[in-house]
């Protein structure tokens, strides 16, 4: 073996440019160093013997190696040493000077570009001065004669009003949310972009508008009105239909295909999920006797949910409940995000063959928000609950609990070990595509993209990533009244919703740019037309398919 004098050790080699050595950058993050602000370290860097001339000392030992060097990960926050060094290096007199230049170079950019913009803007004052002048004339006349007619007929707006109406420079008769909302080219007054500014300065404070993607009103993207005369005859239908004293659940799933009536959407959801019994006069023991049960697993289950065998599974709720349609208000809120803990907690414990997973907490939104229905009549975005009696809090709390129960019995392969249900479903998916549109399928082999790839969260959350909450709870009035429909109907709506973005997947033309536009497709502005289209198209695939499986392969 050879000695320590005779073995030539790897941090020997080139130690004058070790790699990992600091190399001093100056910009906007790392300014010239300036001695009026550091003169303390001046001092203290002045304070460390002269380097001896000639060449730099190698390193010999480990220790005077890793002295010498440092990755940027492990300077650590206090940067006094660094400066301490680029007060040695650096001759401040030519950083200071080059730095006065900079300034004044800039400054008389600034200057001459002011003075061109101002004299462009004279001569096109003195151009156009003649030719205004007459169109005010003519502007004002015409105003006059426009405001006495509308004075005799009585069609005079108030002063908010027309001051609302009236169209800015960048708006082009539309209205416009903020001043980065105008178009690049847009003319601009006398007063310039300055002007702009300081008028959007003055404007009152107003509080943030909420998404299009996070509201949930029953409407369409057209601005239809939500109740039209052949809505107000289904809901009359509906009610009927409910009103008796046992339901025909048949004729209840015909009427509910086509979307179910927010009024009545509560109990018609409790009754199509199993939870509630047909005949009325049970109801309310039945409500009684299972909110009961599921307040009694609280007081069982819940106080353990800190212990060793829980704590993991409360802990990953705890950090995916904030994370829950974090656009939306209502779900922010500590006592809603208290109420799905215990929700999500208690499945878990009481389904220990799948136990929690990371998506199940989006399945309990759609239920929370259609029961928060059941005892408001505004919108329920902004709906602070804390406003509820508590009996309604519990009551929308149980009752989230057991229909998601319900749902989740369905499909609970989805989310035991491997989640078999998901492959085979994303696997069908995958068939199903290549024989309904085999241009689609063949470009996604062509760049190598797998339906796993994006298709399993479609399965895993049921399209809620995908789609607003608002087209998620319309989605749902289906699937509550087809057979099988969160298991097997969900299988051609996912079909006919990758077949819908036929030509964007086409005009892809590599690997990153249809994962970007999967994982993210365009469906914020959708309402309810575009879901009954697509759960139309999603039927017939249904129709040509669910009975010919062998029609799945080539």
């Amino acid at each position: 073996m050879a000695t320590d004098g005779t073995r030539k050790q790897f941090w020997k080699r080139n130690a004058a440019k070790v790699p990992g050595s600091i190399q001093h950058v100056y910009g906007a993050q790392h300014p010239p160093f300036d001695p009026l602000l550091h003169a303390n370290l001046i001092k203290a860097a002045n304070k460390h013997p002269p380097a001896t001339p000639g060449k730099p000392k190698k390193a010999t030992t480990f220790q005077e190696f890793e002295s010498i060097t440092s990755d940027a990960w492990d300077v650590g926050d206090d940067d006094d040493e660094l400066l301490a060094m680029a007060a040695q290096n650096l001759n401040i007199e030519v950083v200071m000077e080059t730095a006065n230049k900079v300034i004044e170079n800039h400054s008389k950019q600034q200057e001459q570009q002011r003075l061109d913009d101002s004299t462009d803007l004279e001569q096109r004052d003195e151009d156009t001065q003649d030719e205004t002048a007459e169109d005010e004339e003519e502007e004002e006349e015409n105003e006059e004669e426009e405001v006495e007619e509308r004075v005799e007929e009585g069609d005079v707006t108030s002063p908010e009003v027309s001051f609302a109406s009236q169209s800015s420079p960048y708006t082009d008769g539309r209205l416009v949310k903020s001043h980065s909302e105008a178009p690049i080219g847009s003319p601009k007054d006398a007063a310039g972009e300055y002007g702009g500014l300081q008028r959007q300065r003055s404007l009152p404070h107003r509080p943030p508008l909420i998404p299009l993607v996070a509201r949930m009103a029953d409407q369409n993207t057209s601005g239809t009105p939500v109740m039209t005369e052949r809505e107000a005859s289904r809901l009359d239908k509906f009610k009927q239909l409910l009103a008796g004293p046992n339901t025909d659940l048949d004729e209840l799933r015909k009427l509910s295909w086509s979307g179910i009536p927010r009024q009545v959407r509560p109990i018609t959801w409790k009754l199509l999920s199993g939870y509630l019994p047909a005949n009325a006069e049970r109801r309310e023991s039945v409500l009684q006797r299972k909110r009961q049960e599921y307040f009694g697993f609280i007081q069982q289950y819940y106080d353990s949910r800190n212990d060793e065998p829980h704590q993991d599974t409360y802990r990953q709720i705890h950090i995916d409940i904030p994370r829950t349609n974090p656009l939306i208000p209502l779900f922010q809120q500590a006592s809603v995000q208290e109420i799905f803990e215990r929700i999500l907690f208690i499945w878990a414990i009481r389904h220990p063959a799948s136990g929690y997973v990371q998506g199940i907490n989006d399945l309990v939104t759609p239920f929370f928000v259609v029961y928060v229905f059941e005892y408001i009549e505004e919108e329920v975005e902004n709906f602070d609950v804390s406003s509820l009696q508590e009996e309604a809090l519990r009551n929308i709390e149980a009752d989230s609990f057991w229909c998601m129960s319900k749902l989740l019995d369905g499909i609970q392969d989805n989310y035991t070990f491997a989640q078999p249900g998901i492959q085979r479903k994303v696997k069908a998916l995958e068939e199903l595509v290549s024989r309904i549109d085999d241009s689609v399928h063949r470009h996604m082999q062509q760049y190598e993209v797998e339906y796993l790839q994006f298709a399993f969260r479609w399965m895993n959350n049921l399209l809620m990533r995908e789609l607003p909450l608002r087209c998620t709870i319309r989605l749902w009035d289906t699937y509550q009244a087809e057979p099988e429909g969160f298991s097997h109907f969900h299988l051609y709506v996912c079909a006919a919703f990758l077949v819908r973005w036929r030509k964007e997947i086409l005009d892809e033309r590599d690997f990153q740019g249809l994962m970007i536009l999967l994982q993210n497709l365009p469906t914020m502005h959708w309402g309810n037309e575009e879901v009954s289209v697509l759960l139309a198209e999603a039927y017939r695939l249904k129709f040509a398919f669910a009975d010919a499986p062998n029609h799945y392969k080539r």
